[in-house]
């Protein structure tokens, strides 16, 4: 695969899948090499097309696809952004962004809010929204070789591979239902806003100094493994030991996206379920196993800051809710639960393969995320966890104890883990090559 050699412009899907839209102008911009808009403007479904209407409803353009410019790179803000999509802390807001404003409509007459930017730009947000400016410099450095490499790696895949539909990679046969999800479901634009795929909100977060200076010093810099850019994947804690790809996503293995210790000494991997209960039941010495809450403040944005038991965490279930919860998650009905029987982990115990037992059915259900989804009404935190099954006198089940540790898939780099090795004097090049073994630094551009 080629490598690049000069930035590319990204489109974000913003908003996806609403029926209409309110934006605020700063400023005056080009809609369609027509018109010149400002203000306050909406955007509504006509006859096969959309709408573009200032405040007193007199219409400014049309068409299935608008293009809002501004030649003094104006921002504008859109109303109502979710963020935590299907997670713990989902709420709506106003965001600010730069760059252009693109709004294409669906077939179902819904419409998508795209924001077309460089990739430079793009990271400044990215690190602002999933990290807080007070990080420290070499944290903020690190991420964006990260991401910058993630994203570029997975724009490369797509113009070489169909992308599967949304929801996508599912295998179901029988009694067994495997599912992964990956990043290139979208088809209006490159990447979204949330973190399906990279957190991003515009200039809403405030962009600090540190930031800009952290993108600015790594410009055009990856992770390459051999001639290609790495596909480097991140998430908020590991729980003391990373992941392998195939754990969560296709059944491959990838060298540098393999388990390692997060700590200073080696833990041994996860190999079975008394493994798996002694690890999840102590609380080794691991860098992102920290309740430091100047550390959690300098690096974490205030919403994350609502989670503070992401290195081991215990969630109950009683046995009926948790049947409701299943009903409602997966459409299925299992009738009476009887066990959640772990069948297959990968190194950092993170389950790939879960067997739920009903009176009415049995179903076998994987891989990482799938599971999280299936057992919450957001995400569990991790697929890392033991089972605990409460029973009464006569043997009925009356709840289920998950206990568990790390909040999100492990694979790549841990946040907080890389936090704390930046607040301990270890540089960018240090966290990066720890969490991405046998990668390379390369400047491309």
């Amino acid at each position: 695969m080629p490598l690049i050699d000069a930035e590319p412009v990204i489109h974000v899907g913003v908003l996806d899948g609403v029926r209409s839209l309110s934006v605020n102008l700063h400023g005056l911009f080009d809609v369609g090499g027509e018109i010149a808009a400002s203000g306050e403007v909406r955007v509504e479904p006509g006859d096969k097309c959309l709408l573009l209407k200032d405040v007193e409803g007199k219409e400014l353009a049309r068409g299935t696809e608008l293009t809002c410019r501004s030649a003094q790179n104006a921002p504008f803000l859109l109303r109502d952004v979710v963020i935590g999509v299907r997670f713990h802390w989902e709420r709506k807001e106003d965001q600010v962004f730069l760059g252009n404003l693109l709004i294409r409509q669906r077939p179902d007459g819904s419409m998508a809010a795209i924001n077309e930017i460089g990739l430079e730009d793009y990271l400044k947000s990215v690190i602002s929204s999933e990290m807080s400016a007070s990080c420290p410099a070499e944290l903020l450095r690190a991420h964006a070789i990260t991401s910058r490499s993630w994203l570029v790696a997975m724009l490369m895949r797509e113009q070489q591979v169909h992308a599967p539909p949304a929801g996508d990679a599912a295998t179901a046969g029988g009694d067994e239902i495997v599912r992964w999800y990956t990043r290139e479901d979208h088809d209006l634009f490159d990447v979204c806003a949330d973190d399906h795929c990279q957190r991003y909100q515009g200039i809403s977060r405030i962009i600090s100094s540190g930031v800009s200076d952290a993108v600015d010093a790594t410009r055009g810099q990856f992770l390459v493994y051999g001639d290609e850019i790495c596909d480097a994947r991140f998430y908020k804690a590991c729980g003391g030991l990373t992941e392998n790809f195939r754990t969560a996503w296709e059944n491959i293995d990838v060298p540098y996206l393999r388990t390692v210790s997060d700590g200073p000494v080696t833990f041994a991997s996860i190999g079975t379920e008394e493994d798996a209960a002694k690890w999840l039941n102590s609380k080794p010495e691991a860098y992102c196993n920290t309740r430091d809450a100047d550390i959690l403040r300098r690096i974490l944005p205030s919403f994350d800051q609502e989670t503070v038991d992401f290195f081991r965490w215990t969630v109950t279930y009683e046995r009926e809710e948790l049947e409701e919860l299943i009903r409602t998650k997966a459409g299925i009905d299992l009738g009476t639960l009887r066990e959640l029987v772990p069948l297959e982990r990968g190194p950092s115990g993170r389950l790939t393969r879960l067997r739920i037992v009903g009176s009415k059915r049995t179903v076998v259900i994987g891989k990482e995320l799938e599971i999280r989804r299936w057992l919450s009404r957001s995400h569990l935190y991790s697929s890392a966890f033991v089972v605990e099954t409460e029973r009464s006198m006569n043997g009925d089940v009356l709840r289920f104890v998950l206990r568990g540790g790390g909040w999100g898939h492990g694979v790549g780099l841990c946040q907080i883990g890389a936090a704390v090795m930046a607040v301990r004097g270890a540089s960018a090049d240090d966290i990066v090559t720890h969490y991405f073994r046998g990668a390379a630094l390369k400047k491309l551009y």
